[in-house]
């Protein structure tokens, strides 16, 4: 494949296409479905699928079969077949909804408010990861534009990621017969260590998620006349999340959340670290003089891994600072989020943290944790020589530096859904979630120039493929 070739029909495509088309995108509130549950109503999801359908129909690619599949109840799905020139198939997944607004965004930029910055696009949805279609697609055409021959190709994109991919299920098996048995699965939603090279995700995460809620009385009281008599919600609350992680380390206390972490990934880990040195922990924005749980970056990384962690995301029952009153509290509800190592099961680690939880309150207060999520990770299986060398030679091609494999923190449900029906299958799980990024949070943005190398590397990928399949 002709490198420079490919690297200006990328950055023509980009400018002129599908950067237009993602300022478009991120105006439109097509929050996931758990944060928007009128989404079928109010028609923001219709209006980006109507939108993804109508560019990828003007690409003009031939043998390409497009078609939006809507299962009864459930959140559509963009279902795209590319015929290709051996009956051996890719898989390419995106998805088109989005993480809500969240608080914190600077002045001038918001989550439906598209900004254009020093080769960055603001803006909810554009990194994560709105632009997959578009450079899936656009991976093809520098094929096709080449004559470079390629598999079939399948493109998947979903609507309901954000929520946990709770639809996904029933899609893959209504596709079943037309999926087949992919050999190579792409994944643009996940992240890199830096904008210097192609990262590809070895692992993800798996999650356990609930509301923790602690109630002592039926209604508030003055605290005046109360407090010393009844016990506080919130330091029953305190106790209670104590039992499962220490206070001062951070370090999680349930067996359950911990695998044996494989000696290859500890190798991975090390050259990332090698690679980013300090930066795992300098890229984030520490106020003050906040320090990280560890400086050592090779720990950083297995920490953000391959160890839980418990973050803290939501509370209910108090009121804000300028509306409270010296009243005790009737309950306290937290809502906790639990990451799990990527071989960890979910569902026993669940059972045993809703069991140290709840049983034996302190003093007798009513205390429950309603799990609203339980996901297992993924650990992709090792990479076979012919797609370790695709990876680093595209690297080195559009990046000019080698690629780097490193386990990620968050969680893909379909990874691990497609692990366990294609076990025999290798991927490549990348994205533009880097340094600064943001996913989910204020001030989320799209890295452009990274963007557009991503999208070559995906064609060089797929054309290394068919040379080994052919």
């Amino acid at each position: 494949m002709d490198k420079n070739l490919a690297a200006k029909i990328a950055d023509d495509h980009w400018e002129n296409s599908i950067i237009p088309e993602l300022v478009e995108y991120i105006k439109i509130p097509n929050k996931s479905p758990a944060f928007d549950p009128k989404w079928h109503t109010n028609g923001h999801m219709d209006k980006v699928v109507e939108q993804f359908v109508s560019w990828s129909n003007r690409q003009d690619i031939e043998g390409m079969e497009l078609d939006v599949i809507r299962l009864p109840g459930r959140t559509p799905l963009i279902y795209i077949d590319i015929a290709g020139d051996i009956k051996n198939t890719v898989l390419l997944y995106g998805h088109l909804d989005k993480q809500p607004e969240m608080s914190g965004w600077a002045e001038g930029f918001g989550p439906w408010k598209p900004v254009l910055k020093n080769n960055k696009l603001y803006g909810r949805g554009g990194a994560d990861d709105g632009y997959a279609l578009f450079a899936s697609l656009l991976a093809i055409k520098i094929l096709r534009a080449q004559n470079i021959p390629h598999a079939r190709c399948i493109v998947i994109i979903e609507a309901c990621e954000e929520s946990g991919s709770y639809d996904l299920p029933f899609y893959i098996e209504h596709l079943k017969d037309k999926l087949g048995k992919p050999e190579l699965v792409i994944c643009l939603d996940s992240g890199c260590g830096n904008y210097d090279q192609l990262w590809s995700t070895t692992s993800l995460r798996g999650l356990v998620g609930g509301e923790l809620k602690v109630e002592v009385l039926d209604e508030g009281i003055h605290s005046g006349d109360i407090s010393g008599i009844v016990p506080s919600s919130f330091r029953i609350l305190r106790q209670i999340i104590d039992r499962i992680e220490d206070p001062i380390s951070g370090q999680i206390l349930v067996k359950d959340c911990y695998v044996d972490i494989p000696k290859k990934r500890v190798e991975q880990a090390k050259f990332a670290a090698n690679v980013l040195g300090e930066d795992i922990f300098q890229r984030f924005p520490l106020i003050d003089n906040t320090q990280p749980v560890t400086r050592d970056p090779v720990e950083c990384i297995l920490n953000r891994s391959w160890r839980p962690a418990l973050s803290y995301l939501g509370a209910d029952g108090i009121p804000q600072i300028s509306d409270a009153g010296n009243v005790l509290r009737p309950f306290t509800s937290i809502k906790l989020s639990m990451r799990l190592p990527p071989t960890c099961n979910a569902n026993n680690a669940s059972k045993k943290i809703e069991e140290i939880l709840t049983e034996t309150p302190p003093s007798g207060a009513k205390v429950s944790f309603k799990i609203d999520w339980s996901v297992d990770g993924w650990m992709a299986p090792e990479v076979e020589p012919w797609l370790e060398n695709a990876l680093d030679e595209a690297s080195k091609n559009y990046f000019k530096k080698p690629a780097v494999l490193m386990g990620e923190g968050w969680s893909i449900p379909f990874m691990g859904m497609l692990g366990e029906k294609f076990p025999e299958a290798q991927f490549l799980i990348t994205g533009v979630l880097g340094p600064g990024s943001n996913a989910h949070g204020p001030n989320e943005f799209l890295h452009i120039p990274a963007a557009k190398k991503i999208s070559c590397c995906v064609a060089e990928v797929i054309a290394k493929h068919f040379q080994i399949h052919q």
